[in-house]
Order: C-alpha cells, then sequence, then structure tokens
C-alpha cells in the first residue's frame, strides 16, 4: 500500500507488464482479511533461535534471546499477505520473511493490524518491524504527513525489497471512458486510507477545475473498498499493481473487475524498522542480500506472479 504518513507514494515511471503473469498466478490463489489482533498461525512461531544461521550473530542480542522478530502487517492485501483459506498468513511478504529467518536464525511473526496504524505500533514497540507492501518515500523516512507536510513522527529507516506502481480498476465492462487520473475527475472512487491511491486522488481532485472533484471514499481495508465498487457504490478504485491485478483475476472469477490504463508512481516497497533500531535494518539487509543471491528470492517472486516488482539488491532507505 501507499500513501500520507504510512504506505506508499512517489516515484517516476509507469509500468505495465506483468498483469498476465500475476493473473495467472493469481487464479490459484484466496484471499481473506482481520483487524489488529495477532494472527493465528503467525507466519511462523516463537521457537529456539538457532546460532548456526549464518547470520543471527548480526541481530540484536533481545531478538536473539527470543527466536522472534515481530511483525506488523495489515494482513488483507493479496498477494502481499493475506489469509488463505485455512486462515493461515500468506502471500509474497510473509514467504520472503519465511526465506530471511532462514539466514537469520529466527521466526517472522506476523501480527495483524490496519495499514495507517502500523508505524505508530512500530514507534510503541508494539513491532520489531512493519513488512506491509509500504512504500518507502522521503516523507514516511522523515516523519512527514504527505498531504500536510508538518513533522507527525521521527520516520522510520527502509530495506527496499520490491518495486510496484499504482493501477486504476473498475467494473469490468463499465470503465466509464477512464484510462488515466485526469479521468476520475467528477466520478467517485474508493480506496484503501492512508495509502499512495488516497494521497494520488487527493492530489488530482485539486486539478480537476471544472470539470469537478473526485469524490473519494476511504476504507480501513482494501477488500472493503472493493466490496463497495463491487456493489455499484462507486466509478473506480486504486491499489498497487499487484494487489489490483490478484482483485482483477479473483473476484467474482475474474467477472467483477478490469484494470484500466497503466501502473504509475512506481516506487520501492520498503521493510519498516525504528530509526533507533540500526542493528536490526542492518541484519534484514544482509538477510535481504543473502536470500537474492542464493535465488530463493526469485523463487517466491516467481511463485507469485510478480517478476516485473523484482530487485536485484536490498537498499535502505531508496525511495524518493
Amino acid at each position: 500500500m501507499t500513501a500520507s504518513t504510512t504506505r506508499r507514494t512517489t516515484a517516476a515511471s509507469s509500468r505495465i507488464a506483468a498483469v498476465g503473469a500475476i493473473a495467472v498466478a493469481g487464479a490459484l490463489l484466496l484471499t481473506g482479511c482481520g483487524d489488529q489482533t495477532k494472527s493465528k498461525d503467525g507466519g511462523g512461531s516463537s521457537s529456539a533461535a538457532t546460532s548456526k544461521a549464518p547470520l543471527f550473530s548480526k541481530l540484536p542480542k533481545a531478538i536473539q534471546d527470543k527466536g522472534v522478530i515481530k511483525v506488523g502487517s495489515d494482513i488483507a492485501y493479496a498477494p502481499v499477505e493475506f489469509k488463505d483459506k485455512d486462515g493461515k498468513t500468506a502471500g509474497i511478504d510473509p514467504d520472503l520473511a519465511d526465506a530471511m529467518g532462514k539466514q537469520l536464525g529466527v521466526k517472522f511473526q506476523f501480527e495483524n493490524g490496519t495499514f495507517d496504524t502500523l508505524v505508530t505500533g512500530l514507534r510503541a514497540k508494539r513491532y520489531d518491524m512493519a513488512m506491509s507492501a509500504m512504500t518507502d518515500t522521503k516523507d514516511r523516512q522523515n516523519g512527514i504527513d504527505s498531504e500536510t507536510k508538518k513533522k507527525v513522527g521521527e520516520g522510520a529507516d527502509f530495506v527496499d525489497y520490491f518495486t510496484a506502481g499504482v493501477s486504476i480498476y473498475t467494473p469490468k465492462g463499465k470503465d466509464q471512458g477512464i484510462k488515466t487520473w485526469d479521468d476520475l475527475c467528477g466520478k467517485k472512487i474508493v480506496v484503501q486510507r492512508g495509502t499512495v491511491s488516497e494521497d494520488l486522488a487527493k492530489k488530482q481532485s485539486e486539478k480537476c477545475g471544472d470539470k469537478g472533484k473526485i469524490s473519494i471514499e476511504a476504507f480501513d481495508t482494501d477488500q472493503q473498498a472493493q466490496t463497495r465498487l463491487r456493489s455499484g457504490g462507486a466509478d473506480a478504485g486504486s491499489s498497487d499493481f499487484p494487489v489490483a491485478a490478484y482483485a482483477v483475476k479473483t473476484s467474482g472469477g475474474g467477472n467483477d473487475f478490469q484494470i484500466v490504463g497503466e501502473q504509475v508512481e512506481a516506487a520501492p516497497y520498503g521493510i519498516a524498522v525504528s530509526k533507533d533500531n540500526t542493528q536490526l535494518r542492518d541484519a534484514l539487509k544482509e538477510a535481504l542480500d543473502a536470500i537474492i543471491k542464493s535465488g530463493d528470492y526469485d523463487k517466491v517472486i516467481a511463485k507469485w506472479g510478480v517478476e516485473a516488482g523484482a530487485v536485484k539488491e536490498a537498499k535502505i532507505n531508496g525511495g524518493v
């Protein structure tokens, strides 16, 4: 997800590749959702950490002792993270975390929370990190509200691991001529609160002039936004490209939605870590680089059909 004080945002270029690949992969998946409760399976459970893992010594002592890294995540954003048909946490992020856990010798325990509260949970030490399709931006790094440009917190450091843009989707067969963000003027869009999609809609609305402002309805989860659009309550929706493509393929057996136009605002997803926890940040970067080098990263990316968003190396605070 992307935007104001928590998920995705800025970058340049647009991407339209991978829709076929992700659509094929999406057909194999199922979605789910939740609230701010600890996930049952946790994406890993407490277990004795192993000092035999190659990067175990890089971790902070407190995490070594626990054998667990607590991960704040909005587990309702398939295929990035979601609950499968058995109620287990699944998706791109949990799979990458599992691979990193083998390098670090600890388990990643995913805990469910609404997206716009994840950074707050990080500051409150509820989580060790947040991994939830969160776009790395300078505003987030510096704790700046992207809409007001006011300081709202100390910000966070990011370990970048994937690249994704933002897409618009409409009811299937009812695009009403919508191809670009400019075409949304005078229409209604549904988005997830605190995301780059919401930011883009607000910015575009200010540019609409005589065409009429965009009516924006924001929800706690992307699935709620999809439900609203499915029921005829809006003209369009917007999500990160992997999520929009997954919804198009799976909702109503592929009969509910269609993607219109191209991706915009391609930018890195980052794992958010408190600025005072540089040791964990650096250990996570090393673990990501290790699974990229070993090929485990590419296996996860291929499993979910999102090769177009793969990176060649992990970066710290690479967002703009």
